[in-house]
């Protein structure tokens, strides 16, 4: 093996998908893009990292709610456009031609053009760190998109894109929650 700088290990861990969160500050909505990410538990607990250098942590730390939604690869340029400017002075939605969907329990909208969709709270935060722990309220999927390929970031501007499903569900059954 060769060694690799320190200052690089995360590239090889860096978790995925890349995600879009949106939020609503009681005046318009806005998106960022995140790659840092993390399931809790089987239920719809999720952990994100983000913080004040990010024009929507404000508004997601006010109103404790975003919706989270998962792009896909078709939408990278998208993606990466959404995480190189600011909602600070560019109105996202605009800007990258998304279309917002009005969600059911938070203001934050939902993306119609995004393969699923979780609305999400705000439930707890570890400043230390900049986490947030958000718990899902609703969830949705987007079962006629054609496109279902995720991204992930690997931390260098790279990004690798999710290939072929192995099937392992009869094997791990006993591990799974029940209607799995």
């Amino acid at each position: 093996m060769k060694h690799l700088p320190l200052n690089r290990a995360f590239t090889l861990l860096e978790p995925g998908p890349v995600l879009l969160i949106t939020t609503h500050d009681g005046t318009r909505s806005n998106i960022m893009t995140l790659t840092w990410s993390m399931v809790l538990d089987f239920s719809a607990s999720f952990a994100i990292t983000t913080g004040p250098w990010n024009y929507s942590y404000t508004a997601l730390t006010k109103t404790k709610e975003c919706v989270i939604s998962l792009p896909t690869v078709d939408m990278i340029d998208t993606v990466v456009g959404i995480g190189t400017c600011s909602g600070e002075d560019t109105d996202k939605f605009d800007k990258f031609a998304l279309t917002p969907l009005k969600a059911t329990h938070v203001r934050a909208p939902l993306i119609k053009e995004c393969l699923a969709n979780i609305e999400c709270r705000l439930v707890d935060r570890i400043d230390r760190h900049n986490i947030l722990i958000l718990e899902g309220l609703e969830a949705y999927f987007d079962t006629s998109r054609k496109e279902q390929r995720t991204l992930h970031a690997v931390g260098d501007g790279t990004f690798i894109v999710d290939g072929r499903k192995i099937d392992r569900k009869e094997m791990m059954q006993s591990k799974l929650p029940e209607g799995l």
